[in-house]
């Protein structure tokens, strides 16, 4: 992790996002290797670098960088959006035996940031720090 550079902007931008299948039903073990790969794709083709990725039977804790410009929601709907049609056309004998009315995840996620400074750190330097 650090910063990344882009035309006029230098970032650090990194979020913990979580998600589960729909019904949480542990059936992600099974297509596990297929997600990864649609994820990594999805990420590599929108510019998503992820950090880690962690595929659980029920849930899926995937932390990425993201340029500023794209907000949380815009990639989770992206990342989720994508990979579930994905696995559709991959899986889709196996899914219609536990997602009955199509769908492949629930619509809530947790979305959480992270950086290299903590917040104590940045409060500190903005009150230390002599503004002209």
């Amino acid at each position: 992790m650090g910063e990344k550079r882009s035309n006029h902007t230098v970032y650090n931008v990194n979020y913990h996002l979580v998600w589960c299948p729909k019904y949480r039903h542990a059936i992600l073990e099974h297509i596990k290797e297929s997600l990864e790969v649609s994820f990594r794709d999805v990420c590599s083709e929108y510019g998503y670098e992820i950090l880690s990725l962690h595929i659980s039977p029920d849930h899926v804790h995937l932390f990425l960088s993201a340029h500023p410009k794209h907000a949380p929601s815009e990639i989770v709907r992206t990342v989720k959006s994508i990979t579930a049609r994905k696995m559709w056309e991959q899986h889709e004998p196996f899914l219609e035996e536990y997602l009955w009315g199509g769908g492949f995840r629930e619509e809530s996620y947790y979305a959480g940031t992270a950086g290299d400074v903590s917040t104590d750190t940045i409060e500190q330097y903005i009150e230390r720090t002599e503004h002209v």
